[in-house]
């Protein structure tokens, strides 16, 4: 069982591109990275050479010895026995933050061999880069992020048949209400992909079982292999902190007021003692960062609050099971459950509008009266986003917006079918994957 991941289309695009530089596909670990790049060398090259410089660590030592690529080409045609060749041979360089050296001969196969295709895949190359000693190719490479599942392409493989209707109700030319027969389809499909999240293995082993207790095991496998990096990557004094930070994430989340708090990790705790573990998370993309703003202008991101901030992770489906909540629990609408829904919505509409636009999202608050879960500028225009679980979601905090910033367009996700009244788009929770497709309409 295979997810068909969209990101093979600019995978494909960017080998056909007359302008192509080396690539460096982004993403955090167990999102699929190394399985879409041999997936791109089998579908459009005729072979490709394979290296994990953190597996096969006896490579470093030839990239220490020389940048050339011709000579580095000649190593790995002997070494993997592979016949490489320009245009048909995709060379993959796995972990590549593991061999500093790797990464700077990019530069070098950009300026004198840049017919030879080369991709290279990082879990956690953004904080390899912040170490001391490290370089980068600047100018030299392009860049993807590949990140966790979306529930479209979820659904792909969950419900065929309603994904099939999606697609087509997508390229439609207007804006209608979804069909109630589909409507109520595409409400439960959504609550599955929130409980099973957007890990490939946990929704491979979940479809292919319907059993949930073989998914929540691929997922504390998951989360328990996270920790282990933490010691693998990071000074020995920095432990602690970040595995106390870690461990108590997502209990900043199960507050009403989200903001992230240091005394929630742990008693008479500082900015300062945590600032360093909290960029590690980000950068590792385990989690996503959402400042606060207070008042709007252009551009939106001179307007945040350094020191006011929401932690969320990556996956939906990791925070459910760092809560111990089982998928019953969501699935059956159990009402000890409705503390967290929230929560969970949230993070589920910012991974997909962390996928659509970037991680320049903020949230906005006027002091004490209203707070909007995600706001974000798309050219000259700022969107307010609105967040809710429920079927008939309370609009105060977003009224008191619309009222004071008279925005050209609002959204708010919900469980409510499509509708449109003025500036304001009811989107259901199932459409968001779908955000900047729909904006254009």
């Amino acid at each position: 069982m295979k997810i068909k991941r969209d990101i093979l289309n600019d995978l494909k695009r960017w080998k056909e591109s007359c302008y192509r530089k080396p690539l460096v596909l982004q993403g955090a670990r167990q999102v699929g990275k190394s399985f879409i790049l041999k997936q791109l060398g089998m579908q459009y090259f005729e072979n490709y050479c394979y290296v994990n410089f953190d597996f096969e660590k006896e490579h470093k030592a030839e990239f220490a010895l020389t940048k050339d690529p011709t000579r580095i080409v000649s190593y790995l045609t002997a070494v993997k026995g592979i016949d490489i060749q320009p245009e048909k041979t995709l060379i993959i360089f796995d972990e590549i933050q593991e061999c500093n050296d790797a990464l700077n001969c990019l530069k070098y196969f950009r300026e004198l061999m840049p017919k030879q295709a080369v991709v290279c895949a990082g879990s956690l190359l953004g904080v390899a880069l912040k170490r001391e000693g490290a370089s980068f190719p600047v100018g030299n490479v392009d860049f993807l992020t590949l990140y966790p599942v979306s529930f479209k392409e979820f659904l792909a493989l969950y419900n065929e048949k309603l994904s099939q209707f999606l697609d087509n109700y997508i390229v439609a030319k207007t804006l209608e209400k979804v069909p109630e027969i589909f409507h109520t389809q595409l409400i439960d499909a959504y609550k599955v992909y929130l409980c099973c999240g957007g890990m490939p293995e946990t929704i491979v082993r979940y479809l292919e079982n319907r059993d949930w207790e073989e998914s929540d095991t691929v997922n504390n496998q998951i989360l328990t292999a996270y920790t282990l990096d933490f010691a693998k990557h990071i000074d020995s004094k920095d432990i602690p902190r970040l595995l106390r930070l870690w461990q108590n994430i997502q209990d900043n989340l199960a507050k009403e007021d989200r903001k992230f708090k240091y005394s929630l990790i742990e008693k008479n705790a500082r900015g300062r003692d945590y600032e360093n573990s909290i960029e590690w998370l980000v950068l590792s993309g385990l989690v996503n960062r959402v400042f606060e703003i207070n008042t709007l202008r252009l551009p939106i991101s001179s307007c945040k609050n350094s020191n006011a901030f929401k932690l969320y992770l990556a996956d939906s489906g990791l925070l459910r099971t760092k809560f111990r909540l089982t998928p019953t629990t969501i699935l059956q609408g159990d009402r000890l459950f409705t503390e967290f829904k929230g929560v969970l919505t949230e993070n589920y509409v910012l991974q997909s509008l962390v996928r659509q636009f970037g991680n320049d999202i903020f949230y906005w608050t006027s002091g004490n009266q209203a707070e909007i879960e995600f706001v974000f500028q798309l050219s000259e225009r700022i969107i307010p986003i609105e967040a809710k679980s429920a079927l008939s979601p309370k609009a105060k905090s977003l009224s008191e917006y619309r009222k004071k910033y008279l925005p050209e367009l609002s959204i708010r996700f919900s469980l409510k079918n499509v509708e449109k009244n003025d500036d304001l788009l009811n989107l259901p929770l199932y459409l968001a994957d779908y955000t900047k497709t729909l904006m254009k309409k």
